[in-house]
Order: structure tokens, then C-alpha cells, then sequence
């Protein structure tokens, strides 16, 4: 058996797989079909067929990869310090199922993670970093709040707690989001306005991206529901 047949009868009985097995069988099977390309073709004809794949398609899937194996960490985290310390393992997949539009999935995720964290006693001590790889799935209204605030304090990027944004707030978010895209009801508005307060007066002062956060979005929520009044 050759080395295709032999990578493809590994994926085959494999009971579980990750984007990133996926991605090394595409690059072995692309490889064995370039290696076994007629020699009469030319030039062109190989830098045209080698343009079809889709770059975008491809940052999906590594991205993907990343949020499997960030999801995985933090299960084992979880599993070994969730007796001394609040750990919610779907950050990351939330924030991937809102980058690719499932508002519905992200907004489960997000509402079960506030629920866990809210009130926890260390909610603002573990940060997500904004400048950072994460930034990839991250929206464009945290990244140009992000930017403001360097470029009114240059300073904070060598701040780790002015660049991180806590679990909660992000999660908050989120979910203030999906219901906004998803058109939920006042009364589930009202009810995250309430989360938001708590929040608010949960994280210190000086907790300068978590403050401009919960503000923007306590503002979306305030904008919403006058529409709907």
C-alpha cells in the first residue's frame, strides 16, 4: 500500500476526528496528486489549478483547529483546577460560532457561561487577550474599541489588564449580540440590561477594557429596547 492508501485507512478508522487530522490528510492527499501530475503539463496550467483552492476555506478550517484544541485545554484545566476555581471550557467555541454566524449556538453557549461566572468571586481575574492571535474572532466593534483605547493610551499595551477583557464580559458580549441580531424579546433584554449592571459594579474602575465593553453594550441594549417602547 502506498503512502496515500496508507494515510487515507488511518483517517478512515480513526472513531474521532479533528480539523487538524483533516488538514494533514488534504495536504499528504494534494502532495500525492502533485507528484503524480503528467509531466506535459505546463507551467500555467499548474499555477492555475494551484489557485483554485479557496484561502478563505482554509483559514475556516485552521481556525477551527485552534478552538478544538484551545476547547480541549481547557476541559483538562477544568478537570484539574475546577474544584478551587470557576472554568468554563466554551469560550472560544462561542466566540467561533459567532464569527461563522451561528448566532443561536454562540448565544446558548455565551448565556450559560454568564450564568456560571457572574458571580464568581474572581470574575475580572482571568483575562482573554484582545491583542493577540484571538483577535482573528473577534468582531469589528471590540477590535476598533481596542484600537481607541491604544490610541488614547498608548501605554496600555504593556498593560495586561487594560488589553485582556474578563470571561464575563466577553460573554456578555456576545450574547447581547445574538439576541440583538436575533430580535429576542424586552423582557430578555431587560433581563441582560440587569446582568450588565452587575457586571458593571463587579469590575474595578481601573478594568479598562471590561468598563469600555459592558458600556458599549449596555448602550446597544438601551438603544434596542427604545425601539421596541
Amino acid at each position: 500500500m502506498n503512502s496515500y492508501g496508507t494515510e487515507f485507512a488511518l483517517v478512515s478508522d480513526t472513531q474521532q476526528l479533528y480539523i487538524s487530522d483533516v488538514l494533514v490528510f488534504l495536504s499528504v492527499s494534494r502532495l500525492f496528486n502533485f507528484q503524480h501530475q503528467s509531466i506535459w503539463l505546463k507551467p500555467q496550467q499548474t499555477l492555475v489549478n494551484a489557485n483554485k483552492y479557496n484561502s478563505t476555506d482554509l483559514v475556516g478550517l485552521l481556525q477551527k483547529s485552534a478552538v478544538e484544541h484551545l476547547t480541549t485545554y481547557r476541559q483538562r484545566v477544568a478537570r484539574e483546577f475546577g474544584s478551587v476555581v470557576t472554568i468554563v471550557t466554551t469560550i472560544f467555541e462561542a466566540l467561533f460560532a459567532y464569527k461563522r454566524g451561528d448566532y443561536q449556538r454562540c448565544l446558548q453557549l455565551s448565556t450559560q457561561n454568564v450564568h456560571t461566572l457572574l458571580y464568581d468571586r474572581c470574575l475580572h481575574k482571568v483575562n482573554i487577550p484582545v491583542l493577540s492571535d484571538f483577535m482573528q474572532l473577534l468582531d469589528d466593534d471590540i477590535v476598533s474599541l481596542t484600537a481607541l483605547m491604544l490610541m488614547a493610551n498608548l501605554e496600555c499595551k504593556d498593560d495586561r489588564g487594560c488589553i485582556g477583557v474578563s470571561r464575563v464580559s466577553l460573554s456578555l458580549y456576545l450574547m447581547t449580540q445574538c439576541q440583538l441580531k436575533l430580535h429576542y424579546s424586552v423582557t430578555s433584554q431587560a433581563q441582560t440590561f440587569g446582568y450588565i449592571k452587575v457586571a458593571q459594579r463587579k469590575h474595578p474602575a481601573d478594568r479598562t477594557l471590561d468598563q469600555f465593553t459592558l458600556k458599549l453594550i449596555e448602550c446597544k441594549v438601551v438603544a434596542y429596547l427604545k425601539t421596541l417602547l
